[in-house]
């Protein structure tokens, strides 16, 4: 009645250690895959903000394209256009390498350094550090698997099977603007237009599949929470004492024991030795 507990060693249920033990595994399994929906929901979270502040980023750089392709803009007027996309494409560069606790959640696999970082000189803008997949999955306490993450090439520098940047390429339609600027090519902003916009419904899409994530992790997360309390209610029906029932039994048991007592007490104290002499 102290403890709370019918059940606190083995030798009080036998039967019922094998099912307990078993409930209380289920259990440890099930608190760490809601610490783990918990981290995930967080990364998830993190990118979803990385890529709608790159979608709205992508606007703007299709705004200035557009300026660009109008036949009044001058040689200086672009120069001075080409410094504002060039500050556009190292932050794109920046959402690239967004971070939680330490991780670079873009970079797949290997998320402890970034995956992409700046350079003028090449054709995209940026040099590829690394190409890591992204394998790692979500433990769906209902039973499965699923996917969490894409890794920076996916999101940010799409690459056709020749290993050529795709139409829908982040990093190559910002630098393909940011070369038609600085070379003063009125042409080649009109044309940096269509590839900008392929490339922010890319980063919708990118967008898109994270909001999918984070709706399938709150889905697992409430189903966790309740398959949780399921089984703190299964462990307490078999280790948890009843305590009105006990309480019954202990005043029972005192009463029956001081009427033990009392019995005792009025009984023959007398002995063979009070009728010797």
């Amino acid at each position: 009645m102290s403890s709370g507990k019918k059940v606190n060693v083995a030798s009080d249920a036998p039967d019922q250690l094998g099912p307990l033990l078993q409930l209380d595994t289920d259990r440890q399994i099930n608190t760490q895959i809601q610490a783990n929906l918990s981290l995930a929901n967080t990364d998830a979270q993190a990118a979803d903000t990385a890529l709608s502040n790159a979608a709205t980023l992508m606007d703007s750089a299709v705004q200035l394209a557009t300026e660009g392709a109008n036949a009044t803009q001058t040689a200086a007027t672009r120069l001075s256009m080409a410094q504002q996309v060039q500050d556009l494409l190292a932050e794109m560069v920046s959402y690239s390498q967004t971070q939680v606790q330490g991780r670079y959640i873009f970079s797949g696999d290997q998320d402890q350094s970034p995956t992409y970082q700046i350079d003028l000189t090449s054709a995209t803008g940026v040099d590829q550090l690394s190409n890591a997949p992204a394998t790692q999955r979500i433990e769906d306490p209902e039973g499965g698997t699923f996917s969490g993450s894409k890794n920076a090439q996916a999101v940010f520098g799409d690459t056709n099977s020749d290993g050529t940047p795709a139409a829908d390429n982040v990093f190559a339609a910002l630098n393909g603007l940011l070369n038609a600027l600085n070379n003063n090519d009125q042409q080649g902003c009109a044309d940096a237009v269509t590839a900008l916009q392929q490339a922010g419904d890319h980063l919708n899409n990118m967008d898109a599949f994270y909001g999918t994530v984070e709706n399938r992790i709150q889905h697992a997360t409430s189903f966790a929470t309740q398959y949780d309390t399921q089984l703190q209610t299964e462990i307490g029906n078999i280790q948890d004492a009843d305590i009105p029932t006990v309480a019954l039994e202990l005043t029972q048991a005192n009463t029956d024991l001081q009427a033990a007592f009392e019995a005792q007490a009025k009984m023959p104290n007398s002995t063979l030795f009070n009728y010797l002499g």
